[in-house]
């Protein structure tokens, strides 16, 4: 691995690591050395007229839309595969993910792909913007 696939994968490492735990308030002061400052979070699902939907937050409107269910559930998201390419100072990253209700929970909640893109400034490897979408039938993660 390069230097800059190693930095990249300690992004991820705290970007999953920040969502993840028990019911509770998060501590949110941690996307600022992840997600750059005018990052987009987009999450994408089918409504219930079986039409496509996303909602695009930016990185303080994403910890403001997610608060109230992190509040009551716990949480733990992991990254179970991972594929990066890099050109200079831009990245991309596929980031399949699984969720549960506890670390060592047999059941799944859910998985999905992140696409993940990375700029790199003065400050390092930073998220720039990332869209997600779970698995349903007919759409399976896979790299």
């Amino acid at each position: 691995m390069t230097a800059d696939e190693i930095e990249i994968g300690r992004v991820l490492e705290e970007l999953y690591d920040t969502v993840s735990g028990p019911a509770g308030p998060r501590d949110w002061s941690r996307q600022s050395t992840t997600f750059h400052e005018d990052s987009r979070q987009m999450r994408t699902w089918i409504d219930a007229d079986g039409k496509p939907a996303i909602r695009i937050m930016s990185r303080d409107g994403y910890a403001a839309d997610t608060a109230p269910f992190f509040a009551e559930n716990d949480f733990y998201e992991i990254e179970t595969a991972r594929k990066i390419n890099i050109f200079g100072n831009i990245a991309h990253v596929w980031s399949i993910y699984e969720a549960r209700r506890a670390p060592d929970a047999d059941e799944l909640d859910r998985r999905g792909i992140n696409s993940i893109q990375l700029y790199k400034d003065e400050n390092g490897w930073r998220v720039i913007s990332m869209i997600w979408d779970n698995e349903r039938p007919g759409v399976v993660a896979s790299l």
